[in-house]
């Protein structure tokens, strides 16, 4: 696979091509996990979910996942062995860490030396890592759909729907410690779909109470109202900052004030 990726990743800067090299990595990934069976009881949802699925144009970093079915099926290191045993007889060096012990299991795929394979660093042991996480609690009320994605390689995912993957961004920008630029690019992407649904708000209010919100019950009427008041605590550099070796093209219009101009779009 290494002349397809050199393939991939020529004629572009070396910050795409780390981004182009990871997205084909993902793909691979989730094609391991199908073919292990994950697909069946995890549910993919997040910024590569909306990547992959709706061409969001942003690169992404991590796999995340939610238990949503047939929880006695579920064998994470399983799951990452399958990983392990594709990717090495391609001749990758692939090493596993793996976190099961929380309530969010998390694993890092490790590349060492494709970078350097690829001519893309002149370090030899330089690493380019994927991380998956599964909420193996997730808040109830998801809706799932599955969809044929080709790209590099052909996979059926199980996920969340659109109106509850717009739920779990909301969660994260209402209630995430820190300022993820990311959320916020994603948010404004969501609202520029004018054929996108209304968040699933039964899945929303469930992951605000498990997560401490004190707000009261968000709704139609108002989760405008609280998207803005998080948006008026921000730092906009903070927000840029962390995004914006991310986007893909020219962006102009991503700024606080068209958010909250389109906010305040009552067709929204």
């Amino acid at each position: 696979m290494i002349p397809y990726l050199e393939a991939q990743v020529a004629g572009v800067t070396p910050e795409v091509q780390r981004s182009l090299v990871r997205e084909y990595l993902q793909m691979r990934i989730l094609q391991s996990l199908q073919r292990a069976g994950a697909m069946i009881p995890l549910a993919f949802h997040g910024g590569t979910a909306l990547r992959f699925l709706y061409q969001l144009p942003r690169y992404s970093e991590d796999l995340d996942f939610a238990l949503e079915r047939q929880r006695a099926q579920y064998d994470f290191r399983s799951y990452l062995e399958g990983v392990r045993r594709d990717l090495t007889a391609d001749t990758y060096t692939v090493e596993i860490k793996v976190n099961d012990r929380k309530v969010v299991n998390s694993a890092f795929v490790r590349f060492r030396g494709l970078l350097y394979q690829l001519g893309i660093t002149p370090h030899h042991d330089e690493i380019i890592a994927i991380k998956l996480e599964i909420d193996t609690n997730p808040p109830a009320h998801a809706l799932l759909d599955t969809t044929l994605v080709q790209h590099h390689v052909d996979v059926h995912l199980q996920h969340h729907n659109q109106a509850s993957l717009f739920a779990g961004k909301l969660h994260a920008i209402l209630q995430r410690a820190y300022v993820k630029g990311r959320d916020w690019y994603d948010l404004y992407w969501y609202l520029c779909q004018p054929q996108w649904p209304l968040p699933n708000f039964d899945m929303l209010n469930q992951a605000l109470r498990q997560s401490g919100w004190d707000k009261g019950v968000v709704t139609e009427l108002n989760w405008r109202a609280h998207v803005r008041n998080r948006l008026h605590t921000l730092a906009w550099q903070d927000v840029t900052t962390d995004v914006e070796h991310f986007i893909i093209g020219q962006q102009p219009d991503f700024t606080g004030k068209t958010i909250e101009r389109l906010l305040l779009m009552p067709n929204l």
